[in-house]
């Protein structure tokens, strides 16, 4: 029997992780900022490695992650799992559900999280009566599929090393334009186990990676933080393009636009 779920309240969400993010994809109004806040329906507790959905289920809602961690995966027959993305605070968790119905694969946290719950219709009716909030929402999902493309070649392409240090400047940039991580220090409260889910390696290999990276110079990693001590030359030894994330900001009001009244 599966527990029951953690509970959820009403709760004010605080949506700024969401919209810092969106904002990197379209121009939002004042009055989209406000109509996506106000189409929360919940706000949600949950602890560190727990099911947040499973797949096969049918989920009701759309999820948000407000703080800490969460992951995509995929269980294979002999119990072993593959991580495919990390979820951050601003990210969705599944936002097009209403189109796909039942989950092809689940999506549980690393680390305690908090999250906003919103429902589809909500999520679609903000697509139809706002061109800021489609073109956002839009890009969201673009940039997904673009991070999933990323990681399809690292595992395929990179080195062991090159890998995590590419995973590793692709986490710092995130966090970044979501107001989460210093100049060069980061919250990181994926373990090396979790590591090596991402990466398709031996937790063994990936100690072994982690220790070179750190010999050369380039990272220190002590409990849940993560101190990239020389960005550049993490940037240049994973061959880091960072345009896949696409995180040019836009600042410009449309042509024309004007904000409507709330």
């Amino acid at each position: 029997m599966r527990p029951p779920p953690p509970p959820a309240h009403p709760v004010a969400a605080d949506l700024g992780r969401l919209v810092r993010k969106l904002q990197h994809g379209a121009f939002l109004s004042a009055t989209d900022v406000k109509a996506l806040e106000g189409s929360v329906t919940l706000v949600r507790e949950i602890g560190a490695h727990e099911d947040i959905i499973k797949e096969g289920d049918r989920p009701e809602l759309v999820h948000v992650v407000l703080e800490g961690f969460a992951c995509r995966y995929k269980l294979l027959p002999d119990g072993s799992r593959q991580i495919i993305a990390w979820l951050v605070p601003g990210d969705f968790c599944d936002l097009h559900i209403a189109i796909l119905g039942r989950m092809d694969h689940s999506i549980a946290t690393l680390s305690a999280s908090k999250l906003a719950l919103i429902q589809p219709e909500s999520v679609m009716g903000l697509t139809q009566v706002s061109p800021g909030l489609s073109r956002a929402l839009w890009w969201a999902s673009l940039v997904d599929e673009a991070v999933l493309r990323e990681w399809l070649v690292g595992m395929g392409r990179r080195s062991a090393d090159r890998q995590i240090a590419h995973l590793f400047c692709e986490l710092h940039l995130r966090l970044q334009a979501v107001g989460l991580a210093r100049e060069n220090l980061l919250v990181m409260p994926v373990t090396q186990a979790e590591l090596a889910d991402t990466v398709g390696m031996s937790a063994v290999h990936v100690n072994r990676t982690v220790q070179h990276l750190r010999a050369e110079g380039l990272i220190g990693w002590r409990g849940k933080m993560l101190s990239i001590l020389d960005v550049d030359g993490l940037r240049a030894f994973a061959s880091f393009d960072p345009n896949y994330l696409h995180l040019d900001k836009r600042e410009e009001r449309p042509p024309g636009h004007r904000d409507r009244k709330s």
